[in-house]
């Protein structure tokens, strides 16, 4: 019976393993040769080495349903062609524009022909023919076995059923391996290129139709009619701006920046040394903090989920939220309508630009910042030289990054719109030789003693930028927005940075999680004089109306669900993505409730606290249907139906 078996095996299987071993190869050499997917260490090299074995098993699997062996033969090879060139599709695309295919791409046959069509010969390269050969050498075994072949009947579907499990298996424990050093590979999506690294060209494929049509179906379902309980929403949202503070910065150059995972318990915090001597870690910040050239918001939340960093500026640039799950940049981005602040100002004639010292496909900011209506995007492909020594795992370091932007930035036609994405103080944290410049606190926790670290050599590089522009003569004449974009301390790692921060850790709990979630906000204006520190609640989703009003912008025809944190009409209410809100007075954390000033939790109950039940539920719902609202503008697209006054 075993002889029977092997002689099966290898007369009806031997050339679905050679196909998938010629194919596996190939593909293998294809990552090294072609795409730079960032690969470090051993670990991440063993994921790439077995990445492509299991998708490629499942597809050449499928040609052991038909029951004919030549007909099978001819199906394996079929299915071998269409795999080579969607990979050498992908290496001649990843050629001209450093990303890879996407299924909009594919199905936008004029966007493949741009991208594809004219200048495919000059992409061809001497390596090209070493992802053809392996086929033609398919072909040659199959001349060879055809006559053999003919005396094997149909393989039982049980084998053809059991071979798809196995490549499934084998799937899921490389998604498991894969998932041990990028936790939430498929639901935050970071990058098309972490797909390709992990799981492979063909994962990330399916991947890709399967979020697209996702996509496709919601935003098919909608129409015009969807905009009007949103316009009716908008209508009632609306904040009127302080008429002391709109316009105050009427015409003036707009320079973002946005502070990787920085926390507001940052600001004015003072780290003692073993001498005795304390030291500030965010000395440039509380300067600007303090200033009164500054509006500075002091329970500023920051209001991100799964996309982060992308979230953070999906909210500044849009007053919109991310997805409850994965990234909207890389799930929605490219193919939504937006009305983002370049847009806004474009008519007033405001130039715009991104720079961002990392690859532009991360996030796919390549794409979405096009959509957003950005005119320039400073990357590492097109402006920066990374090396080893002056980059991290993100991308240039913040003191080299604001350096080399200066001379861009002041290239710039004026008035500008503008945003830098800093990316030095970024987990793990790393204690560079180039930075280690604070060595304190020493907890058992190298993440945050990294941190400190990191957070202190970003305050230098943001002190460095702003006598950049100072010396540039652009000071004067610019708004600068500064806000953190996400937490960079997480929640199972802040009972170790209680003590540091003057907490008990014997009543620490999701209270306190919380309260930490706040994060830097500050508006500065040179020569204003008038600001202060407002103590208002707010959120990322308020910048975009907040900097429009300041700048002399009319938003109320604007679909914005953030409100103007200057203005004296606005709720004082923050929601975050999870739900949970907070106002001055209460902070609703799922069934709980606490006190918001001293943080003890509150019995609510319908029947014993009638009012205070009813206050409650209202806040609740106030925050539900503001997430409610900008899901179904960002899920349906509608903003295609809907064109704001004076906006291109």
């Amino acid at each position: 019976m075993f002889q029977k078996f092997k002689e099966t095996a290898r007369n009806n299987f031997g050339f679905l393993f050679s196909a998938v071993i010629l194919f596996w190869l190939k593909t293998y050499l294809a990552y090294n040769l072609e795409f730079s997917l960032g690969v470090a260490g051993i670990y991440q090299q063993f994921l790439l080495l077995i990445n492509p074995l299991a998708s490629t098993l499942f597809v050449f699997g499928l040609s052991l349903f038909f029951s004919k062996p030549k007909s099978r033969s001819r199906a394996l090879i079929f299915l071998y062609f269409l795999n080579t060139v969607l990979l050498f599709s992908n290496i001649l695309y990843y050629r001209e524009f450093s990303d890879f295919i996407t299924v909009k791409t594919i199905m936008g046959s004029s966007s493949m022909m741009n991208g594809l069509g004219p200048g495919v010969f000059k992409m061809l390269a001497w390596q090209d023919v070493l992802y053809w050969i392996d086929f033609f050498i398919l072909i040659f075994l199959y001349r060879r076995k055809k006559g053999k072949s003919e005396e094997h009947g149909p393989i039982k579907k049980r084998y053809a059923i059991g071979t798809l499990v196995i490549a499934f298996a084998l799937f899921m424990a490389n998604l498991g391996l894969a998932e041990i050093d990028r936790p939430q590979l498929l639901t935050r999506t970071f990058d098309r290129n972490y797909i390709v690294k992990y799981l492979g060209v063909n994962v990330y494929t399916i991947y890709d139709g399967v979020q697209t049509a996702k996509a496709n179906s919601v935003r098919a379902s909608a129409d015009s009619s969807d905009m009007a309980p949103v316009l009716d929403y908008i209508d009632t949202h609306f904040a009127t701006p302080n008429p002391e503070t709109f316009g105050q910065a009427k015409g003036k150059n707009v320079v973002y920046i946005h502070l990787e995972s920085m926390q507001q318990f940052l600001i004015d915090l003072e780290m003692t040394e073993e001498n005795g001597e304390t030291r500030a870690v965010t000395p440039f910040l509380n300067e600007l903090y303090h200033s009164t050239d500054s509006y500075s918001f002091s329970n500023f939340f920051h209001q991100t989920a799964q996309g982060k960093t992308s979230d953070a500026e999906l909210l500044i640039d849009n007053s919109l939220f991310g997805l409850p799950q994965g990234s909207a940049f890389t799930q929605l981005g490219s193919d939504n309508t937006f009305q983002a602040g370049p847009q806004i100002l474009k008519p007033l004639g405001y130039s715009s630009a991104v720079f961002h010292g990392n690859v532009g496909s991360f996030w796919d900011r390549d794409n979405v910042y096009k959509s957003m209506g950005y005119d320039y995007f400073f990357s590492s492909e097109t402006s920066y030289t990374l090396t080893p020594e002056n980059s991290l795992e993100y991308g240039l370091k913040d003191k080299l990054f604001f350096q080399e932007s200066a001379q861009y930035l002041e290239q710039l036609q004026q008035p500008f719109y503008s945003k830098f994405v800093t990316v030095s103080n970024h987990f793990p944290f790393p204690e560079d030789e180039m930075n280690t410049v604070f060595d304190i606190p020493n907890t058992s926790d190298d993440t945050i003693n990294g941190y400190f670290n990191t957070v202190h050599y970003a305050d230098e590089a943001l002190q460095e930028f702003f006598q950049y522009m100072k010396d540039s003569g652009l000071y004067e004449n610019t708004v600068f927005v500064l806000y953190g974009d996400h937490f960079g301390i997480s929640n199972s790692r802040n009972r170790t940075l209680a003590p540091l921060l003057g907490h008990d850790l014997a009543t620490w709990g999701e209270y306190d999680n919380t309260m930490l979630q706040r994060v830097p906000m500050i508006i500065h204006i040179p020569g204003i004089e008038t600001g202060y520190v407002n103590p208002t609640y707010g959120g990322q989703v308020d910048v975009l109306p907040t900097v429009l009003h300041l700048l002399g912008v009319d938003t109320e025809t604007h679909i914005q669900v953030g409100q103007d944190l200057l203005s004296p009409e606005r709720e004082n209410l923050t929601v975050l993505r999870n739900g949970n809100v907070i106002t001055p007075e209460y902070t609703s954390l799922g069934s709980n409730v606490y006190s918001t000033d001293t943080g003890e939790n509150i019995f609510v109950d319908e029947l014993e606290t009638p009012e205070l039940y009813t206050e409650i539920v209202g806040i609740r719902e106030a925050g539900q249907l503001q997430l409610y609202m900008s899901d179904q503008i960002l899920n349906g697209d509608l903003l295609r139906f809907y064109t704001p006054a004076n906006f291109e």
